[in-house]
């Protein structure tokens, strides 16, 4: 009975570490193209700006 229990309890902690670290990873994904996009339109504005 107690293996039982056990199995499963890890069984759903690891589901749980996997998805943690699917959101961890794009988290990381989001900010990453999202620093990219603000430089791109900094870029943007000074070319207008200086025209």
């Amino acid at each position: 009975m107690l293996v039982s229990f056990l199995n499963t309890f890890l069984s759903y902690a690891v589901l749980l570490l996997v998805i943690v670290a699917l959101c961890a990873v794009a988290a990381a994904i989001g900010i990453t193209l999202r620093k990219k996009k603000n430089q791109t339109e900094a870029l943007t504005e000074a070319s207008g700006e200086a025209e």
